[in-house]
């Protein structure tokens, strides 16, 4: 029997991790790296996953980049061949590119910006998950973990077309978790709250907000990328093999504030 420690252990698992050159997923992909994972570091612009790949490597971490805009159906196709192509196999996927493209009332919103979002937040991990299944169901095993927010579950101001998807990024989750589950394949979605990333710069940004924000949630402040990465190791790898259509908050405590 293998200690707790050794089913961190992610030696010759395989992950994709979208939207990685940068913020809460870099670190995602670097924690996956650290645990033995090969990475394919993956988001719109080659130069930018080929800097993060290079980086990994110097310090000795299996990754290579492989651009893709999820949005787009024949660069979701080929993220996934050029991942087999390469590494014979997937064993891991982390559905963390997302877009926010309009802040306001959902009456002010017009049709396209709809489908834009609702295209890369929704349509693109429900495509790319089916993408991936045919190769974790071979395998017998495969954990998809899908990046949601407290927006998914709480209602924000503002915020109404994100929380939309974020909250059918959640329903996802389980229903690929119950339909999936009899060959392996675990889905479960983290709700991260307030991040200090280039994403959420629009809100960290307000001074008042922030303020307001650290006197309600219990944790008192907001969180760093890397506090995302823990959540995603345990998901990811045999340590959480039981768990499956879980819903994960990193909130500060955002969720119980009230």
């Amino acid at each position: 029997m293998s200690s707790i420690k050794q089913k961190f252990d992610l030696t010759g698992k395989v992950a994709i991790v979208t939207g990685s050159s940068k913020g809460i997923g870099l670190s995602i992909a670097r924690g996956l790296a650290e645990n033995g994972a090969k990475l394919v570091i993956s988001s719109r612009k080659q130069k930018a996953v080929d800097a993060i790949a290079k980086a990994f490597n110097k310090e000795g971490l299996e990754a290579i980049g492989i651009a893709c805009h999820i949005g787009d159906a024949e660069q979701r196709e080929a993220l996934i061949a050029k991942t087999i192509e390469k590494y014979g196999r997937i064993d891991i996927l982390v559905n963390n590119a997302a877009i926010n493209p309009f802040y306001g009332p959902l009456e002010g919103c017009g049709e396209d910006v709809f489908d834009k979002i609702m295209d890369v937040n929704v349509k693109a991990p429900w495509l790319l998950s089916n993408l991936v299944y045919p190769h974790m169901k071979a395998n017998g095993n495969g954990s998809i973990i899908n990046i949601s927010s407290v927006e998914g579950i709480h209602p924000g101001f503002r915020l109404g077309l994100y929380s939309m998807t974020k909250s059918a990024l959640i329903m996802l989750t389980k229903n690929q978790a119950k339909e999936w589950g009899k060959y392996g394949i675990r889905s479960n979605v983290i709700c991260p709250g307030l991040i200090k990333t280039k994403f959420s710069e629009g809100l960290w940004s307000n001074e008042k907000l922030v303020a307001g924000y650290n006197q309600t949630v219990p944790l008192q402040r907001m969180a760093e990328p890397d506090e995302m990465a823990g959540v995603v190791m345990l998901l990811a790898s045999e340590a959480g093999s039981y768990m499956t259509g879980g819903v994960y908050a990193a909130d500060g405590g955002y969720l119980i504030s009230g």
